[in-house]
């Protein structure tokens, strides 16, 4: 962590500690310094450590946290689209690289890296985008999502805030996943590289992922393994009632290694027979 990183973090820390401190002109001006930082790509909510796994970094949620508290209701009008809110709309796409389809709409704090494209859908504060991926129409990436690079979240993906608490993960999609068709990822959500997420799969902290192409199910939770390809599944549970059916998600194979990510997917598409 950078000096003046470091000299954000304390302020925000202390003013989330102690609201009072917002009173101060440098407590502000240090929470409007991280949203800008957020918005310019150079702070992010969640960043690899040295042994690859990722940290969340809760002083920048608190930030936004604080953002709210410092910011009082504006209107804003785009053309014949009026909107009231605390939060402002991203603005610089065009010196960004990044295409933003109307009325597809990303708030300050957000950061989409060069050519992204965003169709008729949502960014919130703090999420980020990487390079090269398709946010689809009407797909909503919640506040703090960190989705990578050369990813595709079809038509209606809900891909979950997770603001509070400050220290939990948010929703992460690493670089080449393929999310399809209304597919929902919530709470603190891993979704390695390279993974396809079929139509419909709901994946929260609790569901259970199974992995169903070895001669055993391997269970998982809170994390879709590299390259997998995931559908839609149910499991039998027996309540007092009696057996009923609970919603889980099956893995059902893996995308080849030995191709580029384009061909792997086109491959676990046709070969799984994914719905999209």
């Amino acid at each position: 962590m950078s000096s003046s990183h470091e000299q954000l973090r304390r302020r925000i820390e202390s003013a989330y500690a102690d609201r009072s401190l917002l009173a101060n002109t440098e407590v502000r001006d240090a929470v409007e310094a991280a949203i800008a930082q957020l918005d310019a790509g150079t702070l992010r909510v969640a960043s690899r450590g040295e042994d690859g796994e990722w940290v969340t970094h809760a002083w920048v949620k608190e930030a936004i946290l604080l953002y709210f508290a410092v910011r009082g209701m504006s209107r804003t009008e785009v053309g014949p689209f009026e909107f009231h809110d605390k939060i402002p709309l991203k603005t610089g796409f065009d010196a960004a690289g990044v295409r933003v389809v109307p009325p597809g709409v990303v708030r300050r704090g957000a950061f989409l890296e060069p050519g992204v494209v965003v169709m008729p859908a949502y960014v919130n504060i703090g999420a980020r985008v990487g390079a090269g991926t398709m946010i689809d129409t009407w797909a909503t990436v919640g506040s703090c999502a960190q989705v990578g690079a050369d990813c595709h979240l079809a038509g209606g993906v809900g891909i979950g805030g997770v603001l509070e608490p400050p220290g939990a993960r948010p929703v992460i999609i690493e670089d080449g996943v393929f999310v399809g068709s209304r597919a929902v990822v919530v709470e603190g959500m891993l979704v390695e590289s390279e993974a396809v997420i079929g139509a419909g799969v709901v994946l929260t902290s609790s569901t259970a992922i199974l992995d169903v192409s070895g001669p055993q199910p391997v269970e998982h939770r809170g994390r879709v393994p590299a390259r997998s390809v995931v559908i839609p599944g149910v499991r039998t549970k027996k309540f007092p009632a009696g057996e009923f059916g609970i919603p889980c998600a099956l893995i059902i194979g893996k995308r080849t290694a030995s191709t580029d990510r384009k061909v792997s997917l086109n491959s676990a598409l046709r070969d799984f027979a994914v719905p999209v």
